[in-house]
């Protein structure tokens, strides 16, 4: 299976990100070499994908799956595509607070202790749909590594297209996200534009 093993904050520099977008509370003091200097059309567009997948965890055959199924869904190409990749199992662990950052809430996934109407789903790209009732594992919501989550993720805002019970690590998903309430610094339409030469 590939791996991204990049140092997070080293890639963040490189895609002018801010590490928050990815549960990170640390800054990084260095400048990227390339700050300030002028990128072309294509630079801009490509630097919009990979900040995508970088953030989601994605990489580049399944996010290309992406873009060809928001492509034949109904209405904006853009918009599908952010909607899809919200949807992901590991991104929705993410922002119900059950993991500190993406990466582990992939791990989190990967180890089976989540539960999708209770059933165990240990796909991290799963997509959820409305109605979805999401959980931690009952014999999992005794470790300590849940208690340290819970106590780092508690100030976290929880968006509003899903409703979270985060002493009982359980979650519905009430609605699927419009591209209004998600919160990733992404110009979509550049990455259409790059797909669509």
């Amino acid at each position: 299976m590939a791996v991204n093993r990049v140092p997070v904050l080293k890639r963040c520099r490189s895609l002018d990100l801010d590490p928050v977008f990815l549960g990170y509370d640390k800054k990084s003091k260095r400048k990227s070499p390339r700050a300030g200097k002028k990128m072309s059309e294509y630079g801009l567009q490509l630097r919009e994908k990979q900040k995508a997948k970088f953030i989601y965890g994605v990489l580049e055959k399944p996010f290309r799956n992406y873009y060809e199924k928001a492509d034949r869904m109904k209405g904006m190409t853009g918009e599908n595509l952010m909607v899809l990749l919200e949807r992901r199992l590991d991104n929705v662990i993410f922002r119900m607070g059950f993991a500190r950052t993406r990466r582990e809430a992939r791990q989190v996934v990967g180890h089976k202790h989540v539960l999708v109407n209770g059933k165990c789903v240990n796909i991290p790209s799963y997509l959820i749909s409305v109605g979805d009732v999401i959980e931690i594992r009952e014999k999992s919501k005794s470790m300590q590594r849940y208690k340290d989550i819970a106590e780092a993720t508690n100030g976290r805002l929880v968006p509003e297209w899903m409703d979270v019970d985060q002493e009982n690590f359980k979650g519905t998903i009430k609605e699927l996200p419009s591209r209004e309430i998600i919160d990733v610094p992404v110009d979509e339409m550049l990455i259409v534009e790059l797909y669509s030469k």
